[in-house]
């Protein structure tokens, strides 16, 4: 089994890379349909639709134009999530996804940062490199 550091990560819209990146998450989720009938002893589900989210949390850097300044509100990209790297044979998910929300935040004591929300527009597919 195969243990990775996040350090390792990185992402991309399209094929340009994200400058600055603190770290990613990624969530999938699948709805159900219930389908329990009279005279069944239990509850009994469908899998249906499927949907994807995630955050990017990065140093801001406002000269990465075509990565942190393709992440505007509204946007739809290409987003590449690569959790163990980019090189050849490593595992990345990949989908359309619309920029939903993005807040900066920075203290006199700390770096400049933002965090930017997207929602998938379709299916999210897992590949490699």
């Amino acid at each position: 089994m195969a243990n990775h550091k996040g350090s390792e990560g990185t992402v991309k819209v399209g094929s340009n890379a994200v400058a600055e990146i603190r770290s990613f998450s990624l969530e999938e989720n699948a709805d159900t349909l219930e389908d329990t009938s009279m005279g069944d002893s239990a509850r009994t589900y469908l899998s249906s639709l499927t949907s994807w989210s995630g955050t990017v949390d990065v140093f801001w850097d406002e000269t990465d134009a075509t990565g942190q300044g393709a992440l505007t509100i509204g946007a739809e990209v290409t987003l590449n999530l690569y959790p163990e790297g980019d090189s050849a044979a490593d595992t990345y998910y990949t989908g359309s996804a619309i920029v939903t929300s993005r807040s900066v935040s920075s203290s006199f004591d700390g770096m400049v940062e933002a965090s930017i929300g997207v929602q998938g527009n379709g299916a999210l597919t897992e590949t490699t490199v």
